[in-house]
């Protein structure tokens, strides 16, 4: 039995981010819902890419939540919500390849961003980076502290 998705929304803010590009990385969110508010963050010491971390941010997000829920996800990446709003049936259609036939880059992380929203109602936002949104500047500096604590191990 599947249960409806809550109405109001939990509210995710996602980045990711390499220093250098490609090389270490870390990702971060910020997910709201009413009073309460969970920080998350990771990375990955060994080399990746800014675009799997700006991946990673929602998938870990979704991944959280233990019942379907309305969401509002914000994310600062054209990569991802392009890719989750816009580009994504076309890959599935052409077998995970891109319009040019070269194969999807990330696809690993796109098929488990996609299985982690089946269960939920999502609407996508893109907002500007480093614009003074403050979940979105919150989800920045979580994205460091991912990256500085993946160091350190």
């Amino acid at each position: 039995m599947t249960t409806a998705p809550s109405t109001v929304p939990v509210l995710i803010h996602t980045d990711g981010g390499c220093k250098p590009n490609p090389g270490p990385g870390g990702w971060g969110a910020v997910l709201r819902y009413g009073s309460h508010v969970r920080e998350m963050c990771g990375g990955e010491r060994e080399s990746t890419t800014n675009n799997r971390m700006e991946l990673m941010a929602p998938i870990m997000a979704l991944e959280t939540l233990n019942r379907p829920s309305t969401v509002h996800l914000f994310t600062d990446s054209a990569y991802v919500r392009g890719g989750i709003t816009s580009w994504m049936t076309g890959w599935e259609r052409n077998g995970w390849r891109t319009s040019t036939k070269q194969p999807v880059k990330n696809v690993d992380l796109w098929k488990r961003l996609k299985q982690a929203c089946e269960r939920h109602e999502l609407e996508w936002f893109w907002v500007k980076g480093h614009s003074g949104v403050p979940d979105n500047e919150l989800a920045d500096q979580l994205a460091t502290r991912g990256l500085r604590e993946a160091m350190r191990v």
